[in-house]
């Protein structure tokens, strides 16, 4: 398929909906090869067959084996690998004293030490193409709240990976950079709004204005617009873009 990215390949994990599953969209209508990884096989494989050339890869990141057969199916199929999204997982909420071992374990699990496995299995290949790393990590790593303390955790701790692989990127040739996404509207945020309507009996319109406001922007991000942000520190334009952390909240994080 033509388009700026064409002959170019990646792997997205995380890709069977909501962010995950748009990055790759852009990416694949922008003429590369994305490969889409997540644990719900069903669904990958329905977002795959949309795509084109585009294949699926069921796999639990959470495995220490998954990342080197998700890395090497990418090379099977493409015979190259230029670009890795770690856009996999959701971390649970609650209480920190209700919030046992196995959550904090589950979080850290898919988010950080499946990034780490996958960058690690995939960085090879990046190096022999020049290729990138694109972490999705999330504003709560700047922002400590009291309901979310594995998330923010965890999201902190791929921010500070992040500078730290490109530190290394430098002399392989390869750039790491970070996104932080704020309130997207994803399956997740259209819950939050439709329990709101509720509550308050609004329509879902008005009950999302309600809660960007209350949230502290103007409205909520979309999905195309981090995947948008993606496609252009995958391209050229983005070359000397290495180690970034970019808040993409609007405007919600107000600390230097």
């Amino acid at each position: 398929m033509a388009g700026p990215f064409a002959g170019r390949a990646a792997i997205v994990s995380g890709a069977s909906r909501g962010i995950g599953l748009g990055i790759a969209e852009r990416l694949a209508a922008s003429g590369m090869r994305v490969l889409l990884c997540a644990r719900s096989a069903a669904a990958l494989e329905a977002a795959a067959a949309s795509l084109p050339g585009a294949i699926a890869c069921p796999a639990d990141l959470r495995r220490p084996e998954a990342a080197e057969r998700i890395v090497g199916e990418a090379i099977a199929r493409f015979g190259r690998l230029d670009l890795v999204v770690n856009s996999a997982g959701a971390t649970q909420r609650g209480d920190f004293l209700a919030l046992d071992d196995a959550a904090w374990e589950d979080g850290y699990a898919l988010k950080l030490h499946g990034a780490v496995r996958l960058t690690r299995a995939a960085w090879p290949h990046l190096r022999a193409q020049g290729g990138s790393v694109v972490m999705i990590a999330g504003v709560g790593g700047k922002q400590a709240s009291a309901d979310f303390a594995i998330g923010g955790s965890v999201n902190a701790a791929l921010m500070n990976l992040t500078k730290a692989l490109a530190d290394r990127g430098v002399a392989d040739g390869v750039r790491v950079n970070c996104i932080n996404p704020g309130s997207i509207r994803t399956d997740r945020l259209v819950g939050r709004i439709a329990t709101l309507a509720r509550e308050r009996g609004l329509g879902s319109e008005a009950a999302a204005v309600a809660l960007a406001r209350e949230t502290g922007v103007a409205r909520f991000g979309e999905v195309a617009e981090i995947a948008g942000l993606v496609a252009f520190l995958a391209g050229p334009d983005a070359n000397y873009i290495q180690g970034a952390i970019l808040d993409v909240d609007g405007g919600w994080l107000r600390a230097v």
